[in-house]
C-alpha cells in the first residue's frame, strides 16, 4: 500500500476514531421517558411576569370567585371566610389579627402574615400561584376564567378592587394596583444573551 493510499485511509480514518471515542465519553442512556410533546411543553410553560404579557384569555369577577371560593375547597383550608383555616388567612377584616397557617408549604412565599391579597406587589402573582398551585391535590385543574374569577375576588374581599362585578382578564388584571407594590422596584429590562443577576456568569 503505498504512502498517497495511507494517507487518504488516514484521513478518512481519523473522524471515524474522534467519533467513537467522544461516543464512549458520553453518558449511558437508559431508554427512560420521551420528548415531551409541543402541547405538553406548553402545558408547562406558564411562568406569569408582573407584566401579565403570558396570561392566557380568559375573565372572571368577583362574584363568580366567591361561588368558586365554595365550590373548589378552598374554604377547607383557608376557613369559610377566607381565615382560620389551616391554611394561612386570606381574606381579613382590617385590624384583625393574620396567621401564616399551619400546613407544611402553604406559606405561599410571603411571610406573616402571609396575606397574599394584600401584600402580593402585583396582583399577576396571585394569578400564577393559584393557577399552578390551587386547589391542593389538584393543582393546575383551575381554567384560566377560574383563575381570573379567584384572582378577582381575594383582592374584592380584601378592598383593593371595588366591584364584585369588575372583570379581571390578561389587559385589566396587571393594572391593579396592589397596596404591596409601594417600595418594590420592577424586574430590569433583560435582553437575551446577558446574565439575569449582576455578577452571575
Amino acid at each position: 500500500m503505498g504512502a498517497f493510499t495511507m494517507g487518504i485511509l488516514r484521513r478518512l480514518l481519523l473522524p471515524v476514531m474522534i467519533l467513537g471515542v467522544s461516543g464512549l465519553a458520553q453518558s449511558p442512556t437508559y431508554h427512560l421517558g420521551r420528548t415531551p410533546t409541543a402541547e405538553e411543553i406548553r402545558a408547562w410553560d406558564i411562568a406569569i411576569s408582573p407584566t401579565g404579557m403570558e396570561l392566557p384569555p380568559g375573565r372572571g369577577t368577583a362574584k363568580e370567585g366567591a361561588q368558586l371560593y365554595v365550590r373548589k375547597g378552598c374554604s377547607g383550608c383557608h376557613g369559610p371566610s377566607g381565615a382560620g383555616g389551616k391554611a394561612p388567612t386570606l381574606i381579613v377584616t382590617k385590624g384583625a389579627p393574620t396567621k401564616p397557617g399551619a400546613m407544611p408549604g402553604m406559606d405561599m412565599g410571603i411571610q406573616p402574615p402571609g396575606l397574599m391579597a394584600v401584600s402580593a406587589p402585583y396582583a399577576t402573582i396571585m394569578w400564577d400561584y393559584i393557577s399552578r398551585g390551587m386547589p391542593l391535590g389538584k393543582e393546575g385543574t383551575l381554567t384560566p376564567n377560574e383563575a381570573y374569577a379567584l384572582t378577582a375576588f381575594l383582592p374584592f374581599k380584601n378592598d383593593v378592587i371595588k366591584s364584585e362585578d369588575e372583570a379581571m382578564d390578561a389587559q385589566s388584571l396587571p393594572k391593579v394596583q396592589m397596596p404591596g407594590r409601594e417600595g418594590v422596584l420592577p424586574p430590569p429590562e433583560w435582553k437575551h444573551g446577558t446574565p439575569r443577576l449582576q455578577g452571575y456568569p
